[in-house]
């Protein structure tokens, strides 16, 4: 039997470009398991893409301070992880927060901040703990009020694709979903996955790299949507608490056994500020975190 060479294929969903590296005997079976797990990353965005009218995420926003909506078992299961990163954050880590959206314009020319009244406005939809949920259904109390699955949801796409492939017969692999990376297995020679981990002030340079095998890596940082202003920036993650944008980092990365995990931590990391290290440390994942002065601060 010929031994398993590597085959890429790249494609885009959840407004991002992405790439699978799947090692196969034949680029028809890769393209084959590929095809799987391609169709999987779409039907996940397409049940719960807030931008789309027929969503599950769109259905539920649209019944806000009316009867529950109907939820499967899927949902339900992602309503309980946020569930958990919500407590695990102190509830700064909110699903409904995605509202302040609404004040937060981050491609507006020129770079304005929104009133205060605005962020009020928003913030008085937030809130997590007021939502009515079990198994079965959910009703959000409010009108006006929102989920938004989109800080978990492109990091489950991942591990859900690496799910696929490992159920389709790969044994060594990288899922990589915009810069949020599943490895299935090592590298073929047994050695891990090096993954570089991108200097957040400039993106054609990598400022480490963080080893994985048969796991995760996941980043979050202040590079991806922002602006400046008067020498500050304000970048998209918002403390629901402030309805601000959080400062003290420019980057922190997160290896774990999963990629929803792996991300779930960085962003609550972030949301966290200066007491991010502490928590990450309690966390016990490798991590990585950049600093407001470019300093790089490395799990023991």
């Amino acid at each position: 039997m010929a031994a398993p060479v590597p085959f890429r294929f790249t494609f885009r969903a959840m407004a991002a470009e992405h790439e699978l590296q799947l090692f196969a005997a034949s680029h028809a079976d890769a393209r084959r398991v590929a095809d799987a797990a391609i169709a999987d990353v779409a039907r996940i965005e397409a049940k719960y893409s807030r931008y789309r009218d027929d969503s599950v995420a769109t259905q539920i926003n649209r019944a806000a301070g009316k009867a529950p909506v109907a939820i499967d078992a899927e949902t339900a299961a992602l309503l309980h992880y946020a569930q958990q990163v919500f407590d695990l954050s102190d509830g700064r880590f909110d699903i409904t927060s995605g509202v302040l959206r609404r004040a937060w314009d981050f491609k507006a020319k020129p770079a304005r901040l929104p009133s205060t009244a605005s962020i009020e406005e928003a913030r008085a939809l937030i809130g997590w703990q007021r939502v009515d949920w079990d198994d079965r259904t959910i009703r959000l109390p409010e009108r006006g009020m929102e989920i938004d699955l989109g800080g978990i949801g492109k990091e489950y796409a991942a591990d859900r694709a690496a799910t696929i492939c490992v159920e389709h017969g790969i044994v060594h692999g990288l899922i990589n979903l915009g810069g949020d990376v599943r490895a299935i297995g090592s590298q073929p020679d047994g050695t891990p996955w090096r993954i570089g981990i991108r200097d957040p002030r400039r993106d054609d340079r990598a400022i480490a790299v963080m080893e994985v095998a048969d796991g995760a890596v996941a980043t979050s940082g202040d590079y991806e949507r922002y602006f400046d202003l008067d020498g500050r920036r304000y970048c998209h993650l918002l403390d629901p608490r402030t309805g601000m944008p959080v400062s003290h980092w420019q980057a922190i990365s997160v290896v774990a056994p999963l990629c929803v995990v792996a991300g779930s931590c960085a962003t609550v990391a972030m949301l966290l500020e200066a007491r991010a290290i502490p928590f990450l440390d309690a966390q016990r994942w490798p991590y990585l975190a950049v600093g407001p002065d470019g300093a790089v601060h490395r799990s023991a």
